[in-house]
């Protein structure tokens, strides 16, 4: 160590001898440039920054000199000793493989520089000093002299430290102070779901979206027009597929589908019970009993709910009966091979059990064993069709108040099944007690009939799928009052009675809609129908828009929980952003195309194509005159704009990257861009300059940029989580205050770090409910709200931002317990 002090001290005694000023001059640099890397305030004038130690250590040698950055840009500082470094191409550092997804990241606020003070690293070794070799899946990190590198598959990404920051020791630790709280979810899974749609004793209306439980209470709290409160039981760790209500109406049992966590490991497929008043779980049952998913449960009813039958999706579709207090199973019988649609105990005789579903309908009859856990027994009973045509998919049923059922089926018939005497040729423990037969047949719909509803009027409503209409049917099948859902919203999946004559009725559109069959039905609830990718949120309003591969373009109040308006792109629709102004946003599609629409008229005022591939990411400065357009062609369009955002005229391309592009940012005086491609690559772009391409990526190290979306960068790249492969951050987004960055992960999770992130596997606040991969993070413009879009699950999550300021609203005050956030350090 004494070696090395002496060393230091005699470079240091030969710069004052010799200047740095005059190596500079020698170099070539231009003066602008030399200015760009004079010594910051609290650096002896004599000591230039390119040789500032960050007193780190590497497998035990002190790193003195910088980072000589990628072959074939010049990353670094211009050299001290005479001749400038000329770059060789336009090739940044980063991994060659197209099948990461990187995203931008910010810049960060430079915090005032500290004198310069010397630290001792004897004894302890800099945990960021540890690359893997090649082929390596560990996140790495190296720390050399000015610059950072992050290692992603083996191969190193250069990031430059600004020079405002002495030290990372003097970065933000620890997860940020601010919360998040979820406030609304739009969407209901119709598309694909069944026994998905209850009302409770309280009036509030269940059902599930992704892997959260909802409770929307029509017309209260919070809300507007039509709009309402909602609590949210978050428990899952998984997608939820089924629901069924206790008949005490305030427990609810829902199951989920099987899944996997980040480590591939597998989640298993459990049911809940859980009640709707505190949100709190009271029993786990079937931990490691199902498999794929749980696919339809149901409650019993004459003995206060004492059992519940589920089914799984296994291919014998395993049926099982389990005491609901107790948590342990007491029968399981195989099935069926076929898909089972819905099952049922009768509300008559907790003995029987009905299943349907594809060419089928079984009564089963059980014991309960005594109720010793495995002893109890079930027998099947066919359902034979006998005359009548047999079905393919016998898709519902329900219990008439005399003891008789009604399915509906695929050919839109509605057979009402009679019970006969018992049948004595059934001897023995487990034997069929009665048989049911098709004693009537009405043609109800065109085409399937996806629900049945008993009122408690003792009339039955049925819900059509081709023609979307909803029919009430009087004693004997006979027609007594119908409605027709509108046809944008799909076909009726799912019917429940509410509070008087109200009707909630759930569509294949993801709608959930209310009203009475005199008046017809209006929209609560609306969502997307298919995977969502394009989000932005307006300048300077709580509203933000949407698109997918429904290719509806949505626009939606984040006040009052409505979608404002939608419109058919008629492609799909991957990346949007609105005007400065909010007067336009544009719209970029999978064909090279891109929209510019009025947000009040919706009018398409430009219609534009560059090149015939997606496009990822578009961009207006931040003063409104320019857009970029990142493609998938590699390239980055530059148009100038006018003042209305109306017109836009080719100013320019930015050609370099060598994968497709996949985030880009502006700096704040809207002269210059950062972006990121499919290998990983960072790079910088003088707009203004004629889009050209910055190959000394050091110069930029200081530039602010007005917003921060870009995944790869210096103040973001401590998000990244260990053993990442480039491809687990789908989106990242630092709010407007400078203060937090949020994060979609591929994992259903959405990240709140603190910003600026520039520590390895830095802590976050962790938050679930999204039930696929999560494609987009956005904060509103005050930063009150963040919205999340999970992808495959369609769903559309608004977070309230709480915490470190109050800058979030204050919540509204719930009818009884807020929305569950599982309480621990940083999984919440």
């Amino acid at each position: 160590m004494e070696l090395v002090k002496a060393a230091l001290a005699e470079a240091l005694r030969l710069l004052r001898l010799h200047g740095p000023s005059t190596s500079l001059q020698d170099s070539g640099i231009p003066a602008s440039t030399r200015d760009s890397i004079t010594a910051p305030p609290g650096l002896p004038p004599t000591c230039s920054p390119s040789l500032v130690s960050r007193g780190t250590q590497t497998e035990g040698k002190l790193e003195m000199e910088p980072s000589s950055g990628p072959p074939g840009l010049s990353n670094g500082p211009p050299a001290l000793q005479g001749g400038s470094e000329e770059p060789s191409g336009t090739q940044s550092e980063g991994c060659s493989s197209s099948s990461g997804a990187g995203s931008p990241g910010p810049p960060g606020v430079l915090r005032p520089v500290q004198p310069l003070q010397r630290s001792d690293t004897r004894g302890s070794k800099d945990p960021l000093s540890s690359p893997g070799g090649p082929g390596s899946r560990r996140s790495n990190y190296n720390l050399e002299g000015i610059s950072v590198k992050m290692f992603l598959r083996g191969r190193p990404i250069t990031m430059y430290i600004p020079s405002g920051i002495r030290s990372l020791e003097e970065l933000p630790s620890g997860p940020p102070p601010e919360t998040l709280s979820l406030d609304w979810v739009y969407g209901y899974r119709g598309r694909d779901s069944r026994s998905n749609l209850f009302v409770l004793r309280s009036g509030e209306v269940v059902y599930f979206i992704a892997c959260v439980v909802v409770l929307y209470r029509p017309g209260g709290g919070p809300g507007g027009p039509g709009g309402g409160g909602q609590r949210h039981y978050r428990g899952h760790t998984d997608c939820v597929r089924c629901l069924a209500v206790h008949p005490d109406g305030v427990r609810v049992a829902s199951g989920q589908t099987a899944g996997v966590d980040k480590d591939g490991k597998p989640l298993q497929p459990v049911v809940h019970i859980w009640d709707s008043e505190t949100l709190l779980k009271l029993q786990e049952i079937g931990l490691g009993a199902f498999e794929r998913g749980v696919g339809a449960l149901a409650f019993s009813a004459v003995d206060q709910g004492a059992f519940l039958c589920v089914v799984d999706d296994s291919n014998e579709h395993m049926l099982s009966v389990w005491d609901c207090n107790r948590g342990v199973k007491l029968a399981e019988i195989k099935s069926t091979n076929d898909s089972v649609l819905a099952v049922g105990f009768s509300p008559r005789d907790s003995s029987c059990i009905v299943t349907s579903g594809k060419s089928h309908v079984h009564f089963w009859s059980w014991s309960s064993g005594a109720g010793v856990p495995g002893n109890g027994t079930l027998a099947r009973k066919q359902g034979v069709f006998g005359k009548y045509k047999k079905p393919k998919f016998i898709s519902c049923f329900v219990f008439l108040p005399d003891g008789n059922i009604l399915t509906g089926d695929s050919e839109g018939n509605i057979l009402t099944w009679g019970r006969s005497v018992s049948d004595s040729k059934t001897p023995g423990r487990g034997g069929a007690k009665e048989t049911y037969t098709i004693v009537a047949q009405a043609h109800a719909h065109e085409g399937s009939i996806f629900a049945l509803c008993l009122r408690r009027d003792g009339t039955v409503l049925s819900g059509g799928g081709r023609d979307r209409r909803l029919v009430q049917w009087g004693p004997g099948l006979v027609a007594l009052q119908e409605a027709e859902i509108p046809e944008h919203f799909g076909a009726v999946r799912a019917i429940a009675e509410g509070l008087g004559s109200e009707l909630l009725v759930g569509t294949t559109k993801n709608a959930l809609l209310r009203g009475d069959l005199a008046q017809g039905f209006s929209p609560v609830i609306q969502g997307h129908t298919d995977e969502l990718w394009g989000l932005c949120t307006h300048p300077s309003q709580n509203r933000f828009l949407t698109c997918g591969h429904d290719r509806q373009l949505c626009l939606w109040d984040g006040e009052g929980h409505a979608l404002a308006w939608s419109m058919d792109l008629k492609e799909t629709g991957l990346c949007a952003d609105f005007h400065p102004s909010g007067a336009v946003v544009v719209v970029g599609l999978n064909t090279g195309r891109w929209l510019v629409l009025d947000t009040e008229t919706r009018e398409i005022v430009s219609d534009v194509t560059d090149g015939n591939e997606q496009l990822s990411v578009v961009r207006y400065s931040p003063d409104g005159l320019y857009l970029a357009i990142g493609s998938h062609d590699n390239m980055i369009y530059i148009y100038s704009v006018s003042s209305c955002g109306t017109k836009a005229s080719r100013f320019g391309r930015c050609m370099g990257h060598s994968s497709f592009i996949t985030h880009l940012d502006w700096s704040k005086d809207g002269n210059f861009i950062m972006s990121n491609s499919g290998d990983y690559e960072i790079l910088y772009w003088d707009v203004a300059g004629g889009c050209k391409l910055l190959r000394n990526r050091y110069e930029s190290r200081d530039r602010e940029w007005a917003t921060y979306t870009c995944v790869l960068g210096f103040h973001v790249y401590g998000v990244w989580p260990d053993g990442s492969d480039g491809t687990d951050i789908n989106s990242l987004c630092r709010s407007h205050n400078e203060r937090v960055v949020a994060v979609a992960d591929d994992f259903c999770k959405v990240h709140l770090f603190q910003y600026p992130c520039a520590r390895a596997k830095a802590p976050s606040r962790m938050y679930s409910g999204h039930g696929s991969h999560v494609t987009s993070v956005r904060f509103t413009h005050d930063d009150s709200y963040l919205v999340s879009l999970g992808g495959k699950d369609a769903s559309i999550f608004q977070w309230r931002v709480l915490g470190a300021g109050g800058s979030g609203p204050t919540p509204a005050t719930p009818s009884r317990t807020p929305s569950l956030s599982p309480a621990s350090s940083l999984d919440v």
